[in-house]
């Protein structure tokens, strides 16, 4: 779809406009911006005349944004950190360089993706990467993403799926609370304080049912909205959590959590690979998924 050039932003006007609101006075606006204090005002009346909008209210020395200016604020900022991202971005990459641009969900990003991440970088030292972190799904067209590590089922509008992998959840604890879990002979979950991820509330109700765990009601204890979070809870003893193995391999590894059962449930959906329809041969996405799809001991 064409842009209208006329309905595109001045990018110095804008900016002016912001430095303007953080200071409230022109004249600080103008010595950030190396201006005069004329200039900062030309430059608002401008922008003022371009939006239809009053963007502040003169009370005597002072300029206060108005409701308009305040609604309008949020967005100049995402406007301009944006036009910065895409400088630093461009700056950053070489005349031979490949940029890839990398959607995950946070828990697998920071617990099992990025600790691998320097294996792929050694072996392709041409690619600029970027990582970023999502927990749902966007448009690849507002998004200039390459590739996309999704949980969930193999759907994405215009988006192509590769399976990546399944997931087992286990039921953990710290090794105090295994302990005191564990006083009678096996472990007891009856009263223990159960944690829950928001996203996937009928998990323990599930994995109660499938293995025959009788005793307590399996939607009662706390709930957190992502791994991370349920993961530094069990840590610091506050209960017991149902989680993905794959998650917590070095906290097991250490003994630092405990696995109460052996007992591990396949969960409903899958992890997959996105990449944007039409766009499968970007070279440096195929590289990625390649190397994803070659891990040893994936998920």
């Amino acid at each position: 779809m064409a842009m209208r050039r006329a309905l595109l932003p001045d990018m110095g006007l804008l900016q002016t406009f912001e430095c303007a609101a953080r200071h409230g006075n022109f004249s600080r606006a103008a010595e950030e911006l190396n201006l005069t204090q004329s200039a900062v005002s030309r430059q608002v009346r401008e922008l003022e005349e371009q939006t239809g909008l009053s963007l502040f209210e003169r009370i005597r020395k002072r300029v206060v944004l108005s409701d308009a200016g305040a609604s309008l604020l949020p967005e100049v900022r995402e406007l301009l950190a944006g036009a910065e991202r895409l400088m630093l971005g461009a700056r950053s990459v070489g005349p031979r360089a490949r940029r890839l641009r990398v959607a995950t969900l946070p828990t697998f990003g920071s617990r099992w993706l990025v600790p691998r991440l320097g294996q792929f970088l050694a072996r392709h030292p041409d690619v600029v990467l970027t990582l970023e972190s999502r927990d749902r799904p966007f448009s690849f067209q507002d998004e200039a993403v390459d590739l996309v590590i999704h949980y969930g089922q193999p759907v994405w509008p215009g988006g192509v799926a590769t399976f990546l992998c399944s997931e087992l959840v286990v039921p953990v604890a710290s090794r105090a609370v295994a302990a005191d879990l564990s006083a009678g002979g096996a472990p007891d979950l009856a009263g223990a304080h159960l944690l829950h991820l928001t996203g996937r509330p009928g998990l323990w109700s599930q994995w109660c049912e499938r293995f025959g765990h009788q005793g307590g009601d399996p939607w009662r204890g706390t709930r957190f909205d992502q791994f991370q979070m349920i993961i530094a809870a069990v840590q610091a003893g506050l209960g017991v959590g149902l989680l993905p193995s794959y998650l917590i391999e070095q906290e097991t590894q250490r003994g630092d959590l405990v696995q109460l059962f052996d007992q591990p449930m396949p969960t409903e959906t899958s992890y997959y690979i996105i990449l944007p329809e039409g766009h499968q041969t970007n070279p440096a996405a195929q590289d990625f998924q390649n190397w994803l799809l070659e891990q040893p001991g994936r998920p």
